[in-house]
């Protein structure tokens, strides 16, 4: 029995893909690999996937990872191409290989944002956008799990943010926290809108562009 790992790329009209929607395209797919997928045990089984970190809907990335068991021993050679045939437009396989790093080593994604206001960019946004995500502590409202509102503060588990200034747009390159908790990038938007309300961009975009471990290192 072996576990590997998918990387895969989820962008263009691809990523108004619900999650469940998205695990149903694999597992119509999966059947182009010959592989024997592990299943569910019952009467009604079905493979088992995982997706890491699942992207919200609406949000772009270069470096989604999917983990799956099969019941022969394979090193995943080949799987991308035989399931790219079959992907939808927007989902693209880069790579399977052997899962061999625990998902627990995963500490930080990268993301490229795109603050997009339709007057043009104010005056002065971007240094008050770099000194509001420089505050030792910054508070937004949340729901929850349970579906109620919270207070959170999400200074912590944002470890840098750069911005660079354009004509209608300003761009970030955030790396948060991934998980334990982790941060959407996307939350970043409900900050400026709290605390700097005439800043609020009339459009995010988000491409998620790499995840890594503690120390930085690209996470596979």
């Amino acid at each position: 029995m072996s576990k590997l790992r998918l990387l895969f790329v989820k962008e263009a009209q691809a990523s108004y893909i619900s999650h469940l929607d998205l695990m149903r395209t694999f597992q119509r797919v999966f059947p182009r690999t010959e592989l024997e997928i592990k299943h569910t045990q019952g009467y009604h089984p079905h493979p088992i996937l995982s997706i890491v970190l699942p992207l919200p809907v609406g949000q772009q990335s270069d470096c989604e990872l999917l983990d799956f068991e099969v019941t022969q021993q394979s090193d995943g050679r080949g799987i991308a191409e035989k399931l790219n045939t079959g992907m939808p437009t927007g989902i693209r396989v880069l790579d399977c290989y052997e899962a061999t790093r625990p998902i627990r080593e995963l500490a930080l994604l990268q993301a490229d944002m795109e603050l997009l206001y339709d007057g043009g960019v104010p005056q002065g946004a971007v240094e008050a956008l770099q000194a509001l995500f420089a505050r030792k502590e910054l508070i937004i409202e949340k729901r929850t799990k349970r579906k109620e509102l919270a207070q959170v503060d999400i200074a912590p588990m944002l470890r840098s943010v750069e911005l660079r200034p354009g004509e209608k747009a300003v761009y970030a390159t955030v790396v948060v926290q991934a998980q334990n908790p982790g941060l959407n990038p996307q939350l970043l938007e409900k900050a400026i809108a709290a605390h700097l309300p005439a800043l609020t961009p009339d459009f995010v975009r988000v491409r998620r562009h790499r995840i890594m471990d503690e120390n930085g290192e690209d996470f596979r």
